[in-house]
């Protein structure tokens, strides 16, 4: 049995639903907005890559190292983006989530924190872990601003740890979140997700 089941995950108008290569064309599109592979700092794939993106996060989940979800709308079934847990290490009760991106139109909206409600959610009080982890390109200023705002805390730099899409070495900055520390970090998700929206977009 894998650690990581097969399981969808809803909340607030998102699900979460196990990728598949059904998705393709909706992951194409998502990623279409914003011209997300452009951007150095990330590893979004490009329309042509995009089947090969997802054959590699299937062969990663029957490997059991990482399990890769569809961010949709619920409504609709709009592929928004997508996310995984990776780095998954049973003995441990150890998760990261990562992989994560969203069309261009859904940033700075409600989407990232409910997929992290959810994803935090199922790793804590379903598979009760004991950390969840993320990673980032120490370059990409707005994902760590955006883990601290969860509550994380950074655990270091690795440094010259992996190669960018460009060829260069990137540092990868590593953060942290322990089971002790979740029922404080849930609180806050739900308080930003529940406060008063100045000018709210469409979408929230």
């Amino acid at each position: 049995m894998a650690f990581v089941e097969p399981v969808t995950l809803s909340a607030r108008g998102i699900s979460l639903v196990p990728l598949t290569l059904d998705h393709e064309e909706g992951l194409r599109a998502a990623a279409a907005d914003g011209e997300l592979w452009k951007l150095r700092v990330t590893s979004v794939p490009e329309p042509k890559d995009t089947r090969s993106y997802i054959e590699s996060a299937l062969q990663m989940r029957e490997a059991g190292n990482r399990f890769a979800f569809a961010v949709t709308d619920e409504a609709g079934g709009e592929v928004l983006g997508t996310t995984s847990f990776h780095d998954i290490l049973p003995a441990v009760k150890r998760v990261e989530v990562g992989y994560t991106w969203y069309a261009k139109r859904c940033q700075r909206t409600h989407v990232n924190t409910t997929c992290k409600l959810l994803m935090l959610t199922h790793a804590f009080d379903t598979l009760d872990c004991h950390v969840v982890g993320w990673r980032t390109d120490n370059f990409n200023h707005a994902s760590q601003r955006a883990i601290e705002r969860l509550g994380a805390r950074k655990d270091g730099v690795i440094r010259g740890h992996a190669l960018r899409r460009d060829g260069t070495i990137r540092d990868t900055v590593m953060y942290s979140l322990r089971s002790g520390e979740w029922p404080e970090v849930r609180a806050q998700l739900l308080y930003l997700l529940d406060k008063p929206r100045t000018n709210p977009s469409p979408r929230e």
